[in-house]
């Protein structure tokens, strides 16, 4: 429930932080609000508006809880219920002497920021000769944009409201004026005709009354030539004279009171279509700014559509960012993922390289005892030639072994693409072990050299063939090398190197 307890035009002195102070006409309303549920509450609403800018709108809301804190703070000895009074006393004693060349009691409003933006503090002084004496001052708030546009709403509202009732009065006061002018027409009318019918009356009556007495006269001077006659006569003329003329005094009297009403209803006529014609402009005005209400209405509600769309086009903006987050965290887990899977084949890779680095100094170890045992190998070449054949065979039997993983393998290449990225650190450590076979190929190449000059007769076609059979498995290896890198399978290489390493190892043992 509202209760309006004041609202007036008051001059105001506004001033900005570090501005000139200027004087502006502000519409100060004070309104009661009481609040029965769920407990009985009161609540006093200052605001602060501009009849000039509807965009400049200050609001306050003191509840009793705030009079009590506003009390202690400026020393007011007044309590809740009287405040508003005192303070409409207040306003009142500053708008009787805004017109004063000195005027006693002022209203400042002093903005905090040097733009008129923000709160501002409103407030009463009274001055005299010895200092400036603030009586009040209250913190408002400058309205935000739901305020503005419902302060806006209400004001649209009462605009209508007092156009409509405009357009009843109008149309009210209109349907009046044309009644009586429509009445002072037919009353001039009929006035005109009862004055045209009197004077009718008058001059007939008039040119009878002539012709009688004449004739009376006449016929009065012809029977009777008598003084007694002629004085009834002249006494009878007499009295008719003075009929006569007291009746002409009455017709005159009469005719000039009808001049004087119709007169009278001419000027009222006059006043009417004057009345008529200032209503209309009056009503013209104020349907021109109920246009212009309507288009700053819809100017406003273009506005909130464009605010509503760039708030919906944000929202679909932070889902859309959500998304993104939610997809990059789950990539992020996938790469930990495949950070670790890559951190195990790493390791699995570097005790792969420490058993090749181990089988490299038994192979130096091998290579030294078959320096030692050179002499014997003429003895042992029909068990050579037997193994040889016996290992051709179960290379043969682990080639189709291979190519059967080889089958495996490709059924598994989608399995192995998702992993390409390990795979290619793999790679890498792919190319430092075929390095490494390389070495040790060179190694070999070496150890072949010294058996070639330890052998020269003895052991010249052993070596031949020993060579020969090394050339081709080591042509084999790096076929199946190449195979191995374009399809990623470094497992299926680990597995074909380490099968290899152990033949030529077997074949050496063999042959030793």
């Amino acid at each position: 429930n509202m209760e309006e307890l004041f609202s007036r035009r008051l001059q105001v002195n506004v001033r900005c932080r570090d501005g000139e102070e200027r004087r502006a006409n502000i519409r100060v309303t004070i309104e009661l609000q009481l609040t029965t549920s769920p407990v009985h509450k009161r609540d006093l609403l200052v605001r602060l508006t501009d009849d000039l800018d509807s965009y400049f709108l200050f609001n306050l809301s003191i509840s009793e809880e705030d009079f009590q804190s506003l009390k202690v703070q400026q020393g007011l000895l007044i309590d809740f219920a009287s405040f508003p009074q005192k303070f409409i006393d207040l306003l009142n004693l500053c708008y009787s002497e805004q017109e004063s060349d000195n005027p006693r009691f002022l209203l400042h409003l002093s903005y905090q920021s040097a733009v008129l933006e923000g709160p501002a503090n409103f407030s009463v002084v009274e001055t005299n000769a010895f200092k400036h004496l603030n009586h009040l001052s209250l913190r408002l708030v400058q309205g935000s944009d739901k305020e503005i546009k419902d302060y806006l709403a209400v004001c649209l509202s009462s605009l209508k409201a007092e156009k409509q009732a405009l357009e009843t009065k109008l149309k009210k006061t209109e349907d009046d004026l044309s009644r009586q002018l429509s009445y002072a027409q037919q009353t001039l009318s009929e006035k005109t005709k009862e004055l045209d019918k009197l004077r009718s009356e008058w001059t007939g009556q008039s040119s009878s009354l002539s012709s009688r007495y004449s004739q009376e006269l006449q016929l009065e001077r012809e029977k009777a030539a008598e003084s007694r006659l002629q004085h009834q006569t002249e006494q009878l003329r007499q009295d008719l004279e003075r009929s006569h003329k007291q009746s002409s005094q009455q017709l005159h009297s009469r005719v000039t009171e009808l001049e004087a009403s119709c007169r009278e209803l001419t000027e009222r006529k006059y006043k009417n279509e004057s009345s008529v014609r200032d209503l209309k402009t009056k009503l013209v005005s104020a349907e021109e700014e109920c246009q212009r209400s309507k288009q700053q209405v819809l100017s406003l509600r273009r506005e909130n559509s464009t605010l509503d769309t760039a708030v919906h086009e944000k929202e679909r903006s932070v889902s859309q960012l959500q998304m993104r987050v939610a997809v990059l965290e789950q990539e992020v887990k996938d790469k930990d993922q495949l950070m670790r899977r890559t951190k195990e084949v790493l390791e699995a890779t570097q005790q792969q390289k420490e058993s090749v680095e181990e089988n490299a100094d038994s192979k130096e170890l091998q290579i030294r005892k078959l320096e030692a045992t050179v002499k014997s190998l003429s003895e042992e070449l029909i068990k050579a030639n037997g193994i040889i054949k016996k290992l051709q065979g179960e290379v043969r039997g682990l080639v189709g072994k291979i190519k059967v993983k080889n089958t495996v393998t490709v059924s598994q290449e989608k399995v192995l693409q998702d992993t390409s990225e390990k795979l290619q650190s793999a790679e890498k450590d792919l190319q430092s072990t075929q390095q490494q076979v390389v070495t040790k190929d060179e190694q070999l190449d070496t150890c072949h050299s010294l058996l070639h000059i330890l052998q020269l007769n003895t052991v010249h076609n052993l070596h031949s063939y020993i060579h020969k059979t090394l050339n081709v498995l080591k042509t084999a290896i790096y076929k199946h090398i190449k195979i191995c890198i374009y399809t990623y399978t470094y497992h299926t290489f680990i597995y074909t190197y380490i099968y290899t390493h152990l033949v030529i190892k077997a074949l050496l043992h063999h042959s030793i």
